[in-house]
């Protein structure tokens, strides 16, 4: 690999932690050891190509084009944290794991049974991630906050939301939701 070659995977990388929190290679690695999948099975599930998906993780692309894509990918994280806290089983994950490839996405804030609470309404954790993937499928971490630091003399309550919820961690808004709805 030459150094433009290089130079332009690095970038790809930092975009890709600007937008997802982390490069594409290192979450996806996760969700492979996590829920014992190889490339090929993950590939099938969020509806890519095997070689877009190995793009992606060697950083030959930067971006997921398909929000329902990023949908999956964020229902497959939930489903990851769920398997690693016992409260989904092994034979249960992998039914969830084909349920979440049928899933026709759509909208990036949609609605569907693996992203509510047992009352049917959105989890806190799921709406702020939606929140955070519509704004990060549109503009760079850094270019959100530039635009909060434009709006901020006229409009500091949006410009805040852009901050927290466009640029910030998930904990962090979710934390900042919470706190606001006293």
């Amino acid at each position: 690999m030459d150094a433009a070659q290089q130079e332009a995977t690095a970038r790809a990388r930092e975009l890709q932690r600007n937008w997802y929190g982390e490069p594409l290679g290192a979450l996806f690695r996760k969700l492979i050891d996590d829920l014992g999948l190889n490339q090929a099975r993950l590939a099938g599930v969020l509806g890519l190509s095997a070689p877009m998906l190995s793009q992606l993780m060697s950083g030959q692309r930067a971006k997921i084009g398909n929000p329902a894509v990023v949908q999956r990918v964020q229902l497959l994280q939930e489903l990851a944290a769920q398997v690693a806290d016992g409260s989904v089983s092994a034979a249960e994950a992998t039914e969830r794991m084909d349920e979440i490839k049928r899933s026709q996405g759509g909208s990036v804030l949609s609605n569907t049974t693996q992203t509510t609470s047992g009352s049917g309404a959105p989890t806190v954790k799921r709406v702020v991630r939606e929140i955070q993937s519509l704004l990060r499928s549109v503009a760079a971490a850094g270019d959100i906050i530039d635009a909060a630091d434009t709006l901020a003399p006229t409009h500091p309550e949006l410009a805040e939301f852009l901050r927290v919820y466009g640029a910030g961690r998930t904990s962090d808004a979710v934390t900042h939701y919470q706190s606001h709805q006293n």
